[in-house]
């Protein structure tokens, strides 16, 4: 049998480690990312920990004082899914976070040249020339190094996501419309009328880009 068919609980990523040196300099860092708060609970031993949630995220961060035995800074490759990559560089530019990218990979693998991204490969500077899907990036760092990458994601690939659809934030939602306005758009230029069952087109288009079938033209 299938694992996934027989599957009878849920089991769902909810909190990842952010080992750190300096628990109240990362509380104001990852404040001014303009994550939400949600919790700094201290005991008299000594013990501190603090949760962070990015806007959208069904995931948080916790970090704090006897949290982890891991070396501050040693976390890496922490992925942050947006649907516009340039917009998200934008706003952390804004906030006063140094930010690496846009930028996209190139064949080439450099070992102990580059940081790795997914595959290892060169970093080249822009978004993916053809806007894909997992292939635009940027990277930052919290004050001790702990490595965080901004992941581009319009369109899941096949099997990604349940059938049901669902979003995390109105900002990812709103994006959702917008690139099915832009594709009915086109679909209204080919059949060369008004669609007056635009709401229908729009729902399967967004219903197929995250389930990653092919989409309506």
């Amino acid at each position: 049998m299938n694992p996934s068919q027989g599957r009878s609980l849920d089991m769902k990523l909810e909190i990842v480690v952010i080992p750190v040196s300096n628990v109240d300099r990362a509380k104001q860092f990852y404040g001014s990312l303009g994550w939400r708060l949600d919790a700094d609970f201290a005991s008299d031993d000594g013990y501190r920990v603090i949760q962070f949630t990015p806007p959208g995220s069904g995931a948080s961060i916790i970090f704090g004082a006897k949290v982890t035995a891991a070396a501050p800074g040693s976390a890496k490759g922490l992925y942050l899914v947006v649907s516009d990559i340039e917009a998200a560089c934008k706003d952390l530019l804004s906030r006063g976070v140094t930010v690496s990218g846009p930028f996209h990979g190139g064949g080439e693998v450099r070992n102990g040249v580059d940081e790795p991204h997914l595959f290892g490969s060169v970093r080249l500077g822009g978004p993916d020339p053809d806007r894909r899907s997992y292939f635009s990036l940027a990277s930052f760092s919290d004050p001790d190094g702990n490595g965080w990458l901004l992941q581009e994601i319009t369109t899941r690939l096949p099997g990604r996501v349940e059938t049901d659809t669902t979003f995390t934030s109105a900002v990812e939602l709103a994006g959702a419309l917008r690139r099915a306005a832009a594709a009915h758009g086109e679909h209204e230029k080919r059949t060369g009328g008004h669609d007056v069952n635009w709401p229908d087109w729009y729902a399967e288009y967004i219903v197929r880009e995250q389930a990653g079938e092919p989409l309506p033209s």
